[in-house]
């Protein structure tokens, strides 16, 4: 297969890419979703997908919260905002996916740009402020529905200027739980996205009293699927761990996502011409990837026996994906990359990841996590 996948890659990244990026990147991304959907719902595109991208294999499968990864590359929030795509996700080597970000109220999405791309950085420039249908409107076609992976559904606060108080946030937020609740959805988990830095207003949950505040109240809904949080990279060392000390008083929280987009213009990582195209965003890709595992090592370190971890920030290849897994994290997420590398990328890293755990002398996932700080 890694034949196979490396004439994928070839192709894709000498013809379809570079005709990809002649065009607005925003166009591109709601042309690639609809083609994505349309494939998802046929049987045969299905079928001839999975046939070249879809293996199980049993060193990547594990169970955690009561639900059944198959691989733990999984598809981050940010991408299928409309929730077009959980029927292809699994054919494509997925082994979960989030929708979303949602939200109580629709949003049309920032200003343009809303979408940028830094070839030479690696790196996607991203405005887009939860744009997002609403979480009815968004879930409605989907009760009825099984999926074949497990789904989850992200939340955030409604991006709306009237909301400018923190009990108006909570309460926002809350209202997203609860349409999701009712939606009659068969989803698997959810998301609490409280680190999107492209939000108007001042009103935020990185104050530990104003999280605590927060998640007292969803504490209160009695959810009936498990929660992941989604962390900012933007804090320093002593702010995520006040968070997290908040997020430990409360069990219905599953997991912890590092993390979102990248603030810091002047990243190494970056190449400072490309960032000053982009005067407004912030960024996903390679200018994540160290705060990223950074501060999935320093989660694991603190409260990885109580607390899971799910890396998300700067996966190009099944090296990125590994060298979270080993820092602490049972699961991964990734967007950037399939933008750069090509649809075939979540299936060399499941293949890459076995690879590595046998060169290593791991026989499966959970004997890798956390490993990079046990030798």
């Amino acid at each position: 297969m890694a034949l196979l996948y490396g004439v994928m890659r070839g192709f894709y990244a000498g013809i379809v890419k570079r005709g990809l990026f002649l065009f607005e990147p925003e166009a591109v991304h709601v042309r690639a979703v609809s083609i994505g959907e349309s494939l998802g719902k046929s049987r045969i595109a299905r079928r001839v997908i999975g046939g070249f991208l879809k293996w199980d294999y049993p060193e990547l499968t594990t169970s955690l919260f009561g639900i059944t990864f198959k691989s733990p590359i999984g598809l981050a929030a940010g991408f299928d905002y409309e929730a077009r795509l959980p029927t292809l996700l699994p054919f494509l080597g997925f082994g979960f996916g989030t929708v979303g970000t949602l939200t109580h109220r629709p949003y049309g999405g920032n200003p343009p740009p809303m979408l940028g791309r830094l070839p030479q950085s690696r790196s996607l420039m991203v405005n887009k402020g939860f744009k997002n249908r609403g979480v009815s409107a968004t879930l409605a076609p989907w009760n009825a529905a099984k999926f074949s992976c497990p789904v989850g559904v992200s939340i955030g606060k409604t991006n709306d200027a009237d909301i400018a108080t923190q009990a108006e946030a909570v309460a926002d937020v809350v209202s997203g739980f609860q349409d999701a609740e009712r939606s009659g959805v068969a989803f698997s988990y959810y998301e609490l996205n409280i680190s999107c830095p492209n939000l108007a207003g001042s009103v935020e949950f990185y104050d530990p009293a104003h999280l605590d505040e927060l998640l007292s109240a969803i504490r209160g809904l009695g959810l009936s699927r498990p929660v992941f949080v989604k962390m900012p990279i933007s804090k320093t060392n002593r702010e995520i761990e006040g968070l997290l000390d908040i997020i430990m008083q409360y069990p219905f929280i599953a997991a912890v996502i590092f993390g979102n987009l990248q603030r810091d213009r002047k990243n190494p990582a970056f190449v400072s011409e490309e960032v000053e195209r982009f005067p407004t965003g912030n960024f996903s890709g390679a200018p994540c990837q160290e705060r990223s595992d950074e501060l999935i090592r320093l989660a694991y370190e603190k409260y990885g026996t109580r607390l899971k971890i799910i890396g998300c920030g700067g996966i190009f290849s099944a090296e990125d994906a590994y060298r979270k897994i080993r820092a602490g994290a049972s699961l991964v997420q990734l967007i950037t990359g399939l933008i750069f590398e090509g649809p075939q990328l979540v299936a060399e890293i499941n293949s890459g990841l076995v690879q590595l755990f046998k060169r290593d002398g791991y026989r499966h996932i959970t004997e890798a996590i956390g490993s990079s700080e046990a030798r």
